[in-house]
């Protein structure tokens, strides 16, 4: 039974298209990544403080995913911790590497949420759960642009869940264009995250362009 609709978490680091997404209602949640903050910040001295902008502008939304730059299991805790003390709202993401499982562990037994990225296996995605963590991150552009089917991951990563009654949420990320969305929602996952050009291009259909023009012209004939 299905019991929600599908979340639309914004893909960006970027203060203006996240008050955007609120405004026309369609927000649940960002997800950010270093390349994505590197874009916003000037210094790496903003970007604690860019965090909490980000969490500040979330009110009834969810989460906001902050990514660790350390890849060694003591450090990638040290930061994680830091990064989850920041905001209430923070999850701490963490890639998907042998020290990187270590500390979704840990972290999930301090009641840290975590998001599992940089997923590209049924395997991979079935360890993240296994260790706890909150969120997984498969993505789904990145496997098309090496010739295999990306929504065919989620489909196999929601069948394992499913088959087991696991907790982690699966978070579709890498998305290119409105039928991977689609797709998804077919699918049945919790969430994907995107570009806001990638959500806003839900809204467009040349029939619906060409019915709002004869309306307004047939309305402009009435005397």
């Amino acid at each position: 039974m299905i019991l929600q609709i599908m979340k639309f978490f914004l893909d960006t680091a970027n203060l203006k298209e996240i008050n955007e997404a609120r405004s026309l209602g369609i927000l649940d949640g960002v997800t950010t990544n270093p390349s994505l903050i590197a874009k916003e910040t000037i210094n790496k001295k903003e970007i604690k403080n860019h965090y909490i902008s980000i969490c500040n502008i979330m009110r009834n939304e969810e989460d906001v995913s902050a990514e660790v730059i350390s890849t060694n299991y003591e450090d990638m805790i040290k930061e994680g911790e830091k990064l989850s003390l920041l905001h209430p709202r923070i999850v701490v993401k963490i890639p998907m590497i042998h020290d990187g499982i270590k500390a979704i562990k840990y972290l999930s037994n301090k009641n840290i949420k975590t998001n599992c990225t940089l997923i590209f296996s049924p395997g991979q995605a079935l360890l993240a759960s296994k260790v706890g963590a909150y969120y997984v991150s498969p993505f789904v552009g990145r496997i098309d642009d090496v010739s295999y089917n990306g929504l065919n991951l989620i489909k196999e990563i929601k069948k394992i869940y499913d088959n087991y009654n696991f907790k982690t949420k699966i978070l579709a990320a890498s998305i290119r264009h409105p039928l991977h969305i689609t797709e998804c929602s077919k699918i049945g996952i919790y969430a994907i995250t995107s570009p806001i050009s990638v959500i806003k291009s839900l809204l467009n259909h040349p029939l619906t362009k060409i019915g709002l023009d004869k309306f307004l012209m047939d309305y402009q004939k009435i005397r």
